[in-house]
């Protein structure tokens, strides 16, 4: 069965692709980071490009809101077009004091009340991990380019966290945990990579916190991660 969500041709896309969730946050990547830049998708406007980041050909494509978005596409990409590695760029909401907005957070664990998973293939548990040798590389990429980040467990979860009632998220929540920041898509993109033996890791930018007053407009959202950004960019390089 050809893939159903993407119209291009297994050579049109790289062996790596970075994945926001907003198909203009995947634009602004292109446009700005990228040369030689082909467009090859627009399935249901999901934009997708490729093109070369110092000489290094990447992908760039969105990935949409949500677990079962994200499954989808990183689904295909990996089993349909043979992809090696997914970077998720998003962005997330703080669990955690010591979390600000416009920190960069490395995703190395992903704990989640989603079934995917279990329907999927019966694995019933909560927490997938990412990559070791992708954060290793975004680690040590970090500190050359004086990009601080900090890295831990990320909630992620199918309902957006601000809406959800405080008492019923904490009570599904393991209370011997510490929660860097909440988000929509990381557990199925480490599922996934675990699942079908691929690689996989998650940076994310703090958009908004319980904790401060401020928080990213919609705008900054999509333009003004540019730390965030370079970052994973920058770390591609060493792949």
């Amino acid at each position: 069965m050809p893939s159903i969500h993407f119209e291009f041709e297994k050579n049109e896309v790289a062996d790596i692709v970075l994945m926001p969730g907003d198909p203009l946050r995947a634009k602004y990547i292109a446009d700005t980071y990228l040369s030689e830049v082909k467009e090859i998708n627009t399935v249901r406007n999901n934009l997708g490009f490729t093109g070369y980041y110092k000489g290094k050909r990447l992908s760039v494509i969105a990935s949409g809101m949500g677990i079962p978005s994200m499954g989808i596409y990183a689904y295909e990409l990996f089993d349909y077009y043979d992809v090696k590695t997914i970077i998720r760029l998003g962005t997330c909401g703080s669990m955690n004091e010591n979390i600000k907005v416009k920190d960069v957070l490395l995703a190395n664990r992903s704990y989640s009340e989603s079934t995917f998973a279990y329907v999927y293939a019966g694995k019933k548990e909560k927490y997938f991990n990412s990559d070791d040798k992708l954060n290793e590389i975004i680690k040590s990429t970090s500190k050359e380019n004086n990009i601080e980040i900090k890295s831990g467990l990320i909630f992620s979860t199918d309902v957006f966290e601000p809406y959800a009632q405080e008492n019923i998220l904490k009570s599904l929540l393991p209370q011997d945990q510490t929660f860097l920041a909440a988000e929509m898509e990381s557990f199925a993109l480490f599922f996934l990579a675990n699942y079908l033996n691929k690689s996989a890791a998650c940076v994310l930018t703090v958009s908004d916190s319980p904790f401060e007053s401020v928080m990213l407009t919609s705008k900054e959202r999509q333009n003004e991660l540019d730390k965030m950004i370079t970052l994973v960019l920058e770390s591609m390089l060493k792949l």
